[in-house]
């Protein structure tokens, strides 16, 4: 089965605070995306909300629940209070933890499974319990004691984080190699029976490669490169390109 898009809408919403004003719509184009092929939506609500809101989670999951039943709703974060306290507010069909630090630009490394594992363990039994299907934030590299260590935690899945491989974008020798460590630590998070999803810097143009490197890919997160397209193409034919790009 291909892989199942999942639109990523922080860069719509930092596009809307650029003014006090209420476009472009993260809401409206959360059901563009859904309405042409996007199986979910993704936010990742961070404490100063300089891109998503608090006061979005509520439309959105309102949008997908009365509009689209079959899709996801999937909230990224560090398992602060505050963020925990959002997401058993929201009900997201998913969770992504993310060892972000609050003042980073964008996610950029996955957690230390063998340093953080009993802290994570808690937090992953705690969202379970609410419903959610929990995913970690993991290096593309990954060794297998990691992977391990994620497992031991009691979480469904891991977001291989691919930022490194779309950095390659004009390298295809070192696109090759982040490709080879990605589909070595995919692996064996398949040998250890765990789900696998992807995320960062994904491109209409890099995804293909990437299906192939992890065939059993569930899920992939896009939001910067998406909404870069989607103000050349538009939403709704940027999301039906990403959707035939991921298989």
């Amino acid at each position: 089965m291909p892989a199942q898009l999942s639109v990523n809408l922080n860069a719509v919403a930092m596009l809307r605070n650029r003014r006090d004003l209420p476009w472009p719509s993260v809401t409206g184009l959360g059901r563009i995306a859904l309405a042409n092929g996007a199986h979910g939506l993704t936010v990742h609500p961070r404490p100063d909300q300089r891109h998503i809101r608090f006061s979005d989670l509520p439309e959105l999951r309102a949008l997908i629940d009365d509009e689209f039943p079959q899709a996801e709703f999937n909230i990224e974060g560090y398992p602060t209070e505050e963020f925990l306290d959002l997401v058993e507010a929201n009900q997201p069909e998913q969770v992504t933890l993310v060892p972000d630090d609050p003042s980073q630009a964008t996610s950029d490394h996955g957690w230390d499974f063998e340093g953080k594992g009993n802290f994570l363990r808690s937090v992953v039994q705690r969202l379970k319990k609410g419903g959610a299907r929990v995913s970690l934030f993991c290096d593309p590299d990954a060794s297998r004691a990691a992977l391990e260590a994620a497992s031991a935690t009691g979480a469904d899945r891991v977001e291989f984080y691919t930022g490194p491989y779309g950095g390659t974008w004009d390298d295809p020798a070192r696109a090759a190699v982040e490709l080879g460590k990605l589909e070595a630590s995919g692996r064996i998070a398949a040998e250890l029976g765990l789900g696998i999803n992807a995320g960062h810097d994904l491109t209409v143009d890099n995804m293909p490669a990437l299906a192939r490197a992890l065939p059993n890919l569930l899920e992939v997160s896009i939001g910067h490169g998406l909404t870069a397209d989607a103000l050349e193409h538009g939403m709704a034919e940027t999301v039906r390109r990403f959707v035939r790009a991921c298989g």
